[in-house]
């Protein structure tokens, strides 16, 4: 997938020592304690755009930044932003740093031995990006010798194309926009990814793009905040329901990504 979550896939496992072998931790501010110091501590990634970005004012922007500011004001208290990393994201939750953290903070059973998540906010789908032209309707379809892939080198869709899908050809490139425009031009059929960070290439050429709509992987990404700050979370729960009822995240996300979500945050397994 992309470089953004292959990286946050590759730290997983060190946040979780950092933060299970760290320094003393803190104990997290309960919901009471957020409430009478009106102010709501969220940590957001500002250099995974357009989750996070910084303004020509250098103030950290984005999509989370504009979801945490929603709810910070529908509970009445003053939203405080902090930069965080994605090697930060857990270790500053554990030692009370942040009351809760985003920056694509994709829940998984290894991360909630050590945090707690709301229910989902957003979703990242692995999937197959390719032109009206092609008649994919699963990834098993691009196992074939006629197929070519094209891919950005160093990123893990390289590993699952030779373990899953050995027999079409693979064109590496250096980058994201190479690696669309070779499908525009015809040079290339397909390209895996997470594709709500690609599609924003795709406006450059009249291509007519279809994603597959059997996706590869939904990954759900969530608030992520103290083990056991049950208060907390539940209300975070309650104020997510709300902005996805009223419709605010997704058209928040439309805003930042330039498209709408592909997968309903809402559709969450239960088994979480």
């Amino acid at each position: 997938m992309s470089e953004i979550s292959m990286l946050k896939k590759l730290v997983i496992t060190s946040c979780i020592v950092s933060a299970l072998f760290g320094t003393a931790t803190a104990n997290a501010r309960s919901l009471d304690e957020i409430m009478k110091s009106k102010t709501l501590v969220v940590g957001v990634n500002p250099n995974l755009p357009p989750l996070g970005v910084y303004d020509d004012k250098n103030q950290i922007s984005g999509f989370d930044a504009t979801v945490a500011k929603k709810i910070a004001d529908s509970m009445g208290v003053k939203l405080e932003l902090v930069a965080v990393g994605s090697n930060d994201r857990v270790p500053f939750i554990m030692s009370d740093k942040i009351d809760a953290v985003m920056g694509g903070m994709t829940r998984n059973d290894d991360r909630m031995k050590v945090v707690d998540f709301t229910d989902p906010v957003n979703t990242e789908v692995l999937g197959i990006l390719t032109t009206d032209k092609k008649p994919y309707k699963k990834w098993q379809d691009l196992n074939d010798p006629s197929v070519k892939l094209v891919q950005v080198r160093g990123t893990t869709p390289i590993k699952y194309i030779q373990d899953n899908i050995p027999k079409a050809q693979l064109l590496i490139l250096d980058n994201y926009p190479d690696a669309v425009r070779t499908i525009a031009q015809g040079r290339a059929d397909a390209l895996i990814d997470v594709l709500d960070f690609m599609l924003d290439y795709t406006k450059k050429y009249p291509t007519k793009w279809h994603v597959v709509d059997d996706p590869i992987e939904v990954d759900y990404d969530c608030i992520a905040v103290s083990k056991g700050n049950t208060a907390l979370r539940e209300k975070l729960n309650t104020e997510i329901a709300v902005l996805h009822k009223s419709g605010f995240i997704a058209s928040s996300w439309k805003k930042w990504f330039g498209h709408a979500m592909l997968h309903d945050p809402t559709a969450s397994p239960t088994k979480y």
